[in-house]
């Protein structure tokens, strides 16, 4: 079997197709949960807590000689800061992101769960046994 034909027989096994568009459908969906915490969930948190830009949220950790204001200022100079503002906003859409998977996931096991079979029907018992106890039977009186 040649190379081309074993990379053809792998790429279009169900597995390899599946993986494609999951990870396809995983990037767009991505980005759609990253509009839901940018867009809407973080500008109501901030309206809470007062600020729009949580990414600016950090506390200097080291000497500011120069008195630098903004974080990409301290972090071009050098001097150590703790900027806690932008895993803040990758933890909110983390757990928005979890949460909105396993919703996804806990609904489609409710559409896959069908109905639970009839039991069958006990098949028609031998006529053999039907005589066997019908002896027994007579047997007993």
């Amino acid at each position: 079997m040649s190379f081309v034909q074993e990379f053809k027989e792998f790429a279009v096994k169900g597995n390899a197709v599946d993986l494609a568009v999951g990870v396809i459908v995983g990037a767009a969906f991505g980005r759609i949960v990253d509009s839901i915490v940018g867009d809407l969930v973080m500008p109501l948190i901030s309206r809470i807590v007062g600020r729009l830009d949580f990414s600016s949220l950090y506390v200097v950790l080291g000497d500011n000689p120069q008195n630098l204001a903004t974080l990409a200022e301290l972090k071009k100079a050098g001097i150590p800061v703790f900027a806690y503002g932008n895993f803040l906003t990758i933890l909110v859409n983390f757990i928005l992101l979890a949460f909105i998977i396993f919703m996804m996931v806990k609904q489609l096991n409710r559409l896959r769960k069908t109905e639970p079979a009839p039991e069958p029907e006990a098949p028609p018992t031998p006529e053999d046994i039907v005589l066997l106890r019908e002896i027994r039977d007579a047997l007993k009186k």
